[in-house]
């Protein structure tokens, strides 16, 4: 994708901000002049941190590290969330377009992998136009959509062709737990017409013959306790309405953090008698392309965005 398409591509977003409709919320704010919507976000990139990151799916990171630009805020308010420091804008520094841009410069000349920002979903426009011009500095790795999966889907349509991997989770199948503990009563059909839109632009997952992933679709599902994320029923409906051949990556890693302790039902980990039982239920559906998490995950640590090194125990 050339660098004027990109920069077009980020023109047509930033009208979307000036009555802010990046995402499903439509708070209808004019985010180029500054106001702040649910999310919180602003007129300028709120970065919380840039690492070469180790810690995604092997194909994202090889032996070089995936390019991972952590940014602020979230248009999710989940009670669990590990990096709360960053989702509830606790930790972050406004960047302009152009040094966002050299950031992204700075990770290729390191030799990340690819270049992926992180809950891109409320700040699109933004990093689009930074990437756009990174892309006309010579930045020509594959760029990862890893997002919440509550998007909308106009903005998931102006991406086509300028996203190579998308990497949404889809958190759960049953609204009602969607609004409580997501404050999101609307996730799941939102969440589900996005990653459609997704699969039908990248396809199954193509990888070099490294191993390293070139383009297509993963997505992840956080198992939870007490089947809240209703997994069972999401990946029934991945094979309904995707495909077996879709990648997941079924994710163990869940303990209480943030104010997951208010909720009995969430205040624990999950059991290994919870977690087989949804790769079990993988395998008798016929998915083969599955990223299984080793169990030991719930015993790494949570990352410190105060930390200038977040990730240095993985």
């Amino acid at each position: 994708m050339s660098s004027t398409a990109i920069s077009a591509a980020a023109e047509n977003l930033k009208k979307m901000a000036s009555q802010c409709c990046l995402c499903p919320r439509e708070c209808g704010v004019d985010r180029m002049a500054g106001e702040r919507g649910y999310c919180g976000a602003g007129s300028l990139p709120a970065v919380s941190s840039i690492v070469k990151h180790f810690g995604e799916e092997p194909p994202l990171v090889g032996k070089r590290g995936a390019g991972t630009i952590f940014l602020a805020y979230c248009n999710l308010r989940c009670v669990y969330c590990q990096n709360y420091q960053i989702s509830r804008g606790l930790i972050k520094e406004e960047y302009s377009i152009e040094r966002l841009a050299s950031e992204i410069v700075g990770l290729q000349s390191q030799g990340a992998l690819n270049i992926e920002p992180v809950s891109p979903t409320h700040q699109a426009h933004l990093f689009l136009e930074a990437f756009g011009l990174a892309v006309a500095n010579g930045v020509n790795l594959p760029l990862v959509y890893n997002c919440g999966g509550y998007e909308s889907l106009d903005v998931i349509k102006s991406l086509n062709g300028i996203v190579d991997i998308y990497l949404p989770d889809l958190k759960y199948a049953d609204n009602s737990a969607a609004a409580k503990y997501s404050d999101c009563p609307d996730y799941v059909e939102h969440a589900r017409a996005a990653i459609e839109e997704m699969y039908s632009q990248a396809g199954d997952l193509k990888m070099d013959a490294e191993g390293n992933a070139l383009r297509g679709l993963i997505i992840r599902h956080l198992v939870l306790p007490n089947d809240i994320s209703g997994s069972i029923d999401t990946l029934r409906w991945i094979k309904a309405n995707l495909s077996v051949n879709v990648t997941i990556s079924l994710m163990a890693q869940y303990s209480p953090q943030y104010e997951a302790r208010r909720f009995n039902e969430l205040n624990r980990r999950i059991n290994r008698a919870e977690y087989d039982r949804i790769v079990d239920v993988c395998w008798e559906l016929g998915f083969e392309n599955v990223f299984i998490q080793d169990f030991q995950s719930q015993d790494f640590g949570i990352p410190d965005f105060g930390d200038e090194e977040p990730f240095r125990w993985g």
